[in-house]
């Protein structure tokens, strides 16, 4: 079962994935699942629905409807990023700048952590998931993922597909365990694993990646035929579900 709902202050939509249960039986556990930088789309939803099917609860906010980027924009604008057409990609630049600036603002990242923090809060208060809740996302969701942890005790799983890592100072604050997914053709990414990883075992954070060989970003979106390497995003989906089914599922 599916649902849009609004959720806190900051008046949000969300999208709820809701797992199929026996009477009296309760979720795995609690997951939010932040999207990538285009928005609440239908692939973010279909990642929602695979994981319901799997027994958790799932919520997948919108937060980037906040500064302009609704589904729709954001369809357009991984068409024009992903195009074949290197001219389209070319001429696509200074509409791709302008629609992901607001993002970068500071105030935006306070509005869109505080908006996450709301997720958890609800996902606390459902009935059957006595405070299993993790979170994992994909690209920017990757990143707003790892935010969200530093910034939320309460998450106890945080599980990143290719996301910037918080900042150095903020590594300690993470209380959950840490199980990252990069592809090794992302320089900007990789470039910081090393750092990322001191820092992780230096604050006493259960880290581990898993880098694929031969993918690079997005490797896990299958609607990116740039980008896509089905072997890589299966063998990283079989992960994911252990990882969660080992971390939230057993209480």
């Amino acid at each position: 079962m599916t649902d849009m709902i609004s959720l806190g202050e900051r008046d949000f939509d969300a999208y709820l994935a809701r797992p199929t249960l026996a009477p009296g039986a309760s979720p795995k556990g609690a997951l939010v699942l932040v999207h990538e930088i285009w928005g609440l789309v239908d692939h973010i939803r279909g990642i929602a629905d695979r994981l319901a099917a799997e027994g958790y609860l799932v919520l997948a906010p919108d937060i980037l409807s906040e500064v302009g980027i609704r589904p729709e924009i954001g369809l357009e604008l991984n068409a024009i990023m992903t195009s074949p057409d290197e001219r389209v990609r070319s001429e696509g630049q200074p509409r791709l700048r302008d629609a992901f600036a607001p993002m970068r603002a500071p105030e935006y990242a306070r509005w869109a952590i505080a908006a996450l923090v709301d997720c958890v809060d609800y996902l606390a208060e459902q009935p059957g998931i006595d405070g299993r809740i993790g979170v994992t996302g994909f690209c920017f969701g990757g990143s707003y993922s790892f935010a969200l942890a530093a910034a939320d005790p309460r998450i106890r799983v945080v599980v990143p597909f290719y996301g910037a890592p918080p900042e150095l100072s903020d590594v300690p604050k993470i209380a959950g365990v840490v199980r990252a997914f990069y592809g090794e053709n992302d320089p900007s990414l990789m470039g910081r694993l090393p750092e990322v990883a001191a820092a992780m075992q230096s604050a006493g954070v259960d880290f581990v990646a898993k880098v694929y060989e031969g993918a690079g970003h997005a490797f896990f979106n299958d609607t990116n035929s740039l980008a896509y390497r089905p072997e890589a995003a299966a063998d990283a989906w079989t992960r994911t579900l252990a990882i969660l089914d080992e971390h939230l599922a057993t209480p």
